[in-house]
């Protein structure tokens, strides 16, 4: 038996704040405008066109982050107490951090020069891998609230502890 994600009392919190909906609102566009990005990153990587387009798609692209950052921390926060690393998101929340520190090292690089524009999308490649295993990781977890609220069983490990994947 898995520990249920949430208990009656934050449920009822996730339900009640507008947080809820704006995180509901934002993680779609975020993956549109990541989604958009990735094909300027790659239409320049196999044809060399678009290099401005692509550059500054992965700063939008950033900045959408941070404010779905700061807005699941302030959701986080109203439904378990703590702005980061609540157990039942504690391994979204640490891998949320590689994805930031990718993320914002492509902006630094960026803003900084001196890099070429295939160094500075390589970069931004491999922060949208790790965007695309955390955006795994909420999906994952939004099924198991589901399945949970439809009084279904869920095999899946405790939250905070490392299963075999």
């Amino acid at each position: 038996m898995t520990k249920p994600l949430y208990t009656p009392e934050q449920r009822a919190k996730r339900d009640g704040t507008v947080w809820t909906l704006v995180q509901g609102i934002l993680a779609p566009v975020q993956f549109l405008v990541f989604l958009i990005s990735l094909c300027l990153v790659l239409r320049f990587f196999w044809t060399g066109e678009g290099e401005q387009s692509a550059l500054l798609s992965v700063v939008v692209k950033t900045l959408v982050l941070y404010i779905i950052m700061l807005t699941g921390c302030i959701w986080e926060k109203v439904v378990y107490g703590v702005y980061l690393f609540a157990d039942a998101f504690y391994w979204e929340d640490m891998v949320s951090m590689v994805v930031m520190v990718l993320h914002t090292a492509y902006v630094a690089m960026w803003w900084h020069g001196g890099f070429s524009p295939t160094e500075q999308l390589a970069l931004a490649l491999a922060a949208y891998f790790t965007y695309v295993i955390n955006a795994a990781q909420y999906i994952l977890k939004l099924r198991r609230a589901r399945l949970q609220a439809a009084g279904k069983s869920v095999e899946m490990p405790l939250t905070g502890e490392m299963g075999a994947a």
